[in-house]
């Protein structure tokens, strides 16, 4: 009887029977459970991972062969330097061709002579602070002493001053000399294609005659200071003398000139 005892089942009540089902449930369960949490986290860190090399890996891709860096201000290449006509064409013909807000015309030497009596350097002095409504530097901040110096002159000896000429700035573009059509079709032809004015007309011979006799210095001298109703240098205030002589040999050809018109005026 005793043998049968000792080799029976260990459950020997109710209690021990329903907390072995019991536990026979639970621990599946919570093992599944914590299988699932580790693939979860593991999984979760492997694609932060991935995504962070993902994004370099798409930066590295993106991005530009070379980096665009800005330069501070001055440290730079210096600005070209300009010649005194492209100054004076640029900045000042606004208000010294047409005599506006006060300023002296180009050409007018009554409105000149006291400013030119005065010397260059107290032109320079009042075009680099300003007067009236001409702004310091004539509104062009960036020119320097040395452009504002050629303008001044350039405008002066035109309006009857002689004014040494300043050497041209380093590395300024030289202007190109127009021929006598191009200056004819830009000034000229205004007046002398429809006689306005008693202006001669092109290619009327017998109205070019006794000027074509006179020669082209002493006409190009007319026509640099204006008279009747024709403008100083006929209106266009870059022009140099040389062009105002090629403009009028140009109008002495079509008139029939041949030889008799002399040679371009010195500049």
């Amino acid at each position: 009887m005793s043998d049968e005892n000792s080799g029976g089942s260990l459950i020997k009540t109710p209690k021990q029977l329903i907390l072995v089902v019991v536990l026979g449930f639970l621990v599946p369960v919570l093992s599944a459970a914590l299988v699932a949490y580790l693939v979860v986290t593991g999984s979760k860190k492997v694609d932060r991972d991935q995504t962070s090399v993902e994004a370099s890996a798409v930066a590295a891709r993106i991005k530009p062969v070379a980096d665009l860096a800005i330069a501070e201000s001055g440290g730079g290449a210096t600005k070209a330097a300009q010649s005194s006509e492209q100054v004076v064409q640029q900045y000042c013909t606004a208000c010294h061709m047409t005599g506006a807000a006060g300023a002296p015309k180009i050409g007018d030497k009554g409105a000149w002579a006291k400013r030119i009596g005065a010397g260059l350097d107290q032109m320079l002095k009042i075009a680099v602070a300003g007067k009236g409504a001409m702004p310091p530097r004539g509104g062009a901040a960036d020119l320097s002493d040395q452009e504002l110096t050629g303008a001044i002159v350039h405008m002066a000896n035109r309006s009857g001053g002689k004014l040494k000429e300043p050497a041209v700035p380093k590395g300024a573009a030289q202007v190109a000399e127009r021929s006598g059509e191009q200056v004819v079709q830009a000034a000229c032809i205004r007046c002398h294609e429809t006689g306005a004015g008693g202006a001669p007309k092109i290619g009327d011979k017998a109205a070019w005659s006794q000027r074509i006799s006179q020669g082209a210095d002493a006409v190009t001298k007319a026509a640099i200071r204006g008279h009747g109703g024709m403008p100083a240098r006929g209106g266009l205030a870059d022009i140099t003398d040389r062009e105002v002589t090629n403009a009028i040999l140009y109008m002495f050809g079509r008139a029939g000139a041949d030889g008799a018109a002399g040679k371009p005026a010195g500049k």
